[in-house]
């Protein structure tokens, strides 16, 4: 018959195999529930691929009209400044040629000036008129000069339509063929663009000067070929 001492060890170790069996159980189920959310089903990573497919896609097209944007940020910034660049330009020539149609205005007073010089030098008791009229063209185009207005030099240069206004072609024997041989009125630059052209004499061959001699004399015959009411006789 097991004494009182067995009988009390028996308990114990059977207390303590059903604490064991408890915490076993207590284990098991907490265990339970943290497996089934870790735990994933075909579904759920097929949502969630497309979820990072979609967010890919979403960042790609972003990124996309960002550089989109900054293109068209740069092709603007590039159109300001080209604008900007012809902006000061035409601003810089308008302040160079504000004067132009007053410069040109005065040419024929420069004119007279340089006409009533070479007149008064036929008369030698005029010398000192002259004098006063030499030192103020002289005067004249220095203040003219300092906006910018400068004489042409024609005589002895090949004759350039761009320049010069061809009145007369005249045979000469010193110089060559199309340079200018005598200035009528002179031609004036400012800065450098042509104000006025001169007005020039050119040097010719004898072929074309008697050319244009016959084209000057056919044309007075046309006219005198209509009557004055405009009729041909």
């Amino acid at each position: 018959m097991p004494t009182r001492v067995e009988r009390m060890a028996k308990k114990d170790e059977f207390k303590s195999e059903v604490k064991d069996l408890e915490e076993e159980a207590v284990q098991e189920g907490r265990g339970g529930p943290e497996e089934h959310v870790t735990s994933s089903t075909p579904v759920q990573d097929s949502a969630d691929a497309r979820s990072v497919e979609d967010l890919q896609n979403s960042l790609a097209s972003r990124a996309e009209e960002v550089q989109g944007l900054q293109d068209k940020y740069l092709r603007l910034a590039a159109e300001f400044e080209n604008y900007k660049k012809l902006t000061l330009r035409d601003q810089r020539e308008h302040v160079r040629f504000a004067n132009e149609r007053l410069l040109k205005e005065l040419l024929p007073v420069i004119d007279n000036l340089e006409r009533a010089i070479r007149s008064g030098t036929e008369h030698p008791a005029a010398g000192g008129l002259i004098q006063g009229v030499e030192l103020t063209l002289k005067q004249a185009l220095e203040t003219l000069a300092r906006f910018g207005l400068q004489p042409m030099d024609c005589v002895g240069k090949p004759f350039d339509p761009a320049w010069h206004q061809a009145v007369t072609k005249v045979e000469s024997g010193t110089q060559p063929e199309n340079t200018v041989i005598e200035e009528f009125q002179r031609g004036y630059m400012l800065h450098d663009r042509v104000l006025r052209a001169a007005m020039v004499s050119v040097a010719g061959s004898s072929s074309s000067c008697d050319a244009g001699e016959a084209a000057a004399g056919r044309a007075p015959d046309a006219d005198s070929s209509e009557t004055s009411d405009g009729t041909s006789q």
